[in-house]
């Protein structure tokens, strides 16, 4: 297939576009590099020993999206460009539902003038908020905490709606749990500009002698050792998902789905694995909790395997393992 990727060039779509090519896709790379290293198509390419096509644009102008749409001639598009930090979203509001929700509407537009029926849409778990119950299932109600996890919803709902106007379109949201690790070959991995927003960045970053020291907000929770839980999941296992949700987009509808293992990692359970698997001590700090963190929330990824015959293969060690190499080798280029 010929598979159109916005946003191909950050962390979750390279490791995707990698996949892809090695499955034997066309890749299209799509992205506007607000967030990404150009020189990252290049590497996919080395690591995939096939190259991708790769158009500048940005998804928030129509024109942009179309034009690329129109020389691609694409079979799919998988939808990942958007704005994710929850922090980040809370100080600029406007800016996620113009990325996240706008964007997403120029993107949809543009595939009905020019006839592309499947899509693949990049979600997140954070769409559920509060967990009411756990494991978190896709039938939870949808209570979003904070403007990321509302621009991401909305644009569930404007899927959603395009879907059921068009009727023979094809679309599968993918809500992600907390994607970690990298490439094993260590040439792709996460590389966030600034501070990190997420933990495993972050303790690479330490553990390079970039950060001093691991703040932990909050070590009075009703978890096992008092930290946040979470599910991490390798971002490999995750773009081997959306490799399976190709399959699945082929039938018209749509359709939301977990991906995540199904277990939940403190964050003491992720500073000593990454600890025992490296040999690098992580020094923490403790703090109070932070406003709006939650307790712990992991999947129940039984959808995924129904629907997708899909699951996660890659454990923690894995995760800290390739998530180091990764550190390493950016660190010394």
């Amino acid at each position: 297939m010929r598979i159109f990727v916005t946003g191909g060039a950050g962390y979750i779509g390279s490791h995707f576009c990698v996949a892809a090519l090695q499955a034997g896709h066309d890749v299209v790379v799509f992205d506007n590099f607000c967030n990404s290293d150009p020189g990252v198509p290049s590497r996919i390419a080395r690591i995939a020993r096939r190259p991708c096509s790769v158009v500048t644009g940005d998804v928030r102008r129509k024109q942009d999206i179309s034009n690329a749409l129109r020389s691609a001639q694409p079979d799919l598009v998988v939808h990942l460009a958007g704005l994710k930090a929850v922090g980040d979203s809370v100080a600029r509001p406007l800016d996620y539902f113009e990325t996240n929700v706008g964007g997403t509407a120029c993107l949809l537009e543009a595939m009905k003038e020019h006839g592309v029926h499947r899509l693949i849409f990049s979600s997140s778990a954070t769409v559920y908020g509060q967990p009411v119950e756990l494991p978190l299932k896709e039938s939870h109600p949808l209570n979003p905490t904070n403007p990321y996890g509302r621009s991401k919803l909305m644009a569930e709902w404007l899927c959603d709606d395009f879907q059921r106007a068009e009727g023979n379109v094809s679309i599968v949201v993918l809500r992600y749990f907390n994607p970690v690790g990298a490439h094993p070959s260590g040439g792709i991995g996460d590389d966030p500009v600034g501070v990190p927003n997420n933990l495993m960045p972050f303790v690479t970053q330490v553990a390079s002698g970039q950060r001093e020291r691991l703040h932990i907000f909050g070590t009075d929770y009703p978890t096992p050792d008092g930290t946040g839980v979470r599910d991490y999941l390798h971002v490999c296992d995750l773009a081997e998902g959306h490799l399976a949700a190709i399959s699945r987009s082929d039938t018209p509808g749509f359709v939301t789905v977990n991906l995540g293992t199904g277990t939940g990692y403190s964050v003491l359970d992720v500073v000593r694995t990454f600890e025992r698997e490296t040999g690098r001590a992580i020094p923490v700090a403790y703090g109070k909790r932070r406003e709006g963190d939650l307790a712990q929330y992991y999947a129940d990824p039984a959808r995924a395997l129904h629907l997708l015959n899909w699951r996660a293969r890659r454990d923690l060690g894995e995760m800290c393992r390739d998530a180091w190499a990764w550190q390493r080798g950016s660190s010394t280029e």
